[in-house]
This record gives C-alpha cells, sequence and structure tokens, in this order.
C-alpha cells in the first residue's frame, strides 16, 4: 500500500476525531450554557383536580436527580355526569356523589437518560413516594326499630397515608433552548398504607348495633385489616394494608 495514501488516511481518521470531540465538547458547553435545571408543571393533573410540579437538576452527563410535589384541595367526585354513567346503579352513585378527596405527596427520584446527554431521551428512573390521602364521605346505614326500617347517615372523615417505592420510565424531548416536554409513560409503585375514618354523632343502642354490623362488612376487604369501633359518641375505623400506584402524565418544562 502507497506510504502516502496511509499518511494521508491516518491523518484524515484523526482530524475526524479531533472534529467529533471538538463538536461534543461544544455541545457539552452549550448544554452547561443552557442551565443545569428544569422546573415542570404536569398540565395533565388538572383533568383531576390536582397540581403537580416537578424540579430536575443534572448532576452528571447522564444522570439528574429530581423531587415531585403534588396536592390537590379536597372536591368531589371528578367528571360526574360520566362517572355516573359508568356505574349506572342509582344505589351505589348515591352512596359516593357526596364523596370528597383530597391529596398530597412529595416523590424523589434519580434518572438514568439513556441517550446522549442529560435531559434528552428516554430514561429510567428508580423514585420512592409518600402521599396522604384525605376524604369525606356520608356513610348510609339502616335501623330496624320495632319492625319499622329507616336509613341514618353517619359523616365520616379521615386519611390515609402511604409510603410507596416504584420505578418510572419515560423521555423527555426539547423542543426549544429553554422549553422541555417531559412524558412520564409508565411509573408502577407498591408500599403499605395505613389510616383511620372517624364521625361523631349521638347513638342510641339500635342505631349503634346497626352500625357496628354495617362496618363489620368493611373487614372483607382483601388484603386490607380493618378495626372498627362504635359507641354512643360515635364510630371510628382503623384500616392499614399494601399500597398500589401508578404514576402517568406529560409535562411542560422551563430550563435554566
Amino acid at each position: 500500500m502507497n506510504k502516502n495514501f496511509t499518511k494521508n488516511l491516518l491523518s484524515l481518521a484523526i482530524l475526524l476525531i479531533f472534529c467529533t470531540t471538538c463538536s461534543l465538547s461544544a455541545q457539552e458547553k452549550q448544554d452547561d450554557a443552557d442551565g443545569k435545571n428544569l422546573v415542570k408543571w404536569n398540565a395533565g393533573a388538572l383533568l383531576f383536580k390536582n397540581f403537580s410540579f416537578q424540579y430536575e437538576r443534572a448532576v452528571a452527563k447522564k444522570i439528574s436527580v429530581a423531587v415531585g410535589l403534588r396536592f390537590a384541595p379536597k372536591s368531589g367526585v371528578p367528571f360526574p355526569s360520566l362517572v355516573k354513567d359508568l356505574i349506572d346503579d342509582n344505589d351505589t352513585w348515591n352512596s359516593i356523589k357526596d364523596f370528597k378527596t383530597g391529596n398530597f405527596s412529595i416523590t424523589p427520584e434519580v434518572r438514568f437518560y439513556m441517550g446522549q446527554g442529560v435531559f434528552k431521551g428516554f430514561y429510567v428512573a428508580p423514585f420512592v413516594r409518600y402521599a396522604t390521602y384525605n376524604a369525606e364521605v356520608p356513610y348510609t346505614f339502616d335501623v330496624t326499630v320495632n319492625g319499622t326500617t329507616k336509613t341514618e347517615t353517619m359523616p365520616l372523615s379521615g386519611s390515609v397515608n402511604t409510603f410507596t417505592g416504584g420505578v418510572l420510565f419515560g423521555a423527555q424531548w426539547k423542543l426549544s433552548k429553554l422549553v422541555y416536554l417531559d412524558w412520564w409513560i409508565l411509573g408502577p409503585n407498591y408500599g403499605t398504607s395505613s389510616g383511620n375514618i372517624s364521625g361523631k354523632k349521638t347513638l342510641q343502642p339500635e342505631e349503634q348495633e346497626a352500625l357496628r354490623d354495617a362496618l363489620t362488612d368493611l373487614e372483607d376487604l382483601p388484603l386490607v385489616k380493618t378495626k372498627s369501633t362504635v359507641n354512643s359518641e360515635g364510630a371510628k375505623v382503623d384500616f392499614s394494608g399494601p399500597w398500589a400506584g401508578l404514576r402517568s402524565g406529560l409535562s411542560i418544562g422551563f430550563r435554566f
């Protein structure tokens, strides 16, 4: 092989490597110039009356850390007309139509990007989540006295605290110099929960017995441990058990 040809080929290879290195170095400098932080808003969460935000910071070339906050003021069942049509059962609908719930959660995570750099492309993110859910519901039960049956209502309210861990699979795209789109494709999580609901109301002996029997049905819930207490001043139900969840959403982010 001609020595000059070999020399020229070697020189060309060195030049290409140098140009590629310079290009990557310039890209990394540009990425650093764009900023190491992202603040995001999960617009899709509004469909379920939730406000969801996330802060993400780059800590390595393909690794970032993030923390998410989600909260929802106490409100009724979302899309009530649609839910009523789906249930197609007046008794069931009447039992949940006045149900109100709210929540708060905090979710730290570590993201590992599979592409050329942080903030871009497909990623895998192990995470943990602490969440608390509160609820209000008018609980109805039947009382029979001297052969006459009447329906009573006990206002119950309470909360459940959960702690779960999971893995989020997602993808993030750069829409412009500072604007990003983050798609939480699928984030299954699993853990534990505990909480209680209670209500105060003056109850006669017959009402106590009827409410006690009605609340006993809750003990048949699968996987959940429950313990109910009823007296002349009201009722309380303690419960604990496993908890499962699923993260998904679409967020708009701003880089700085």
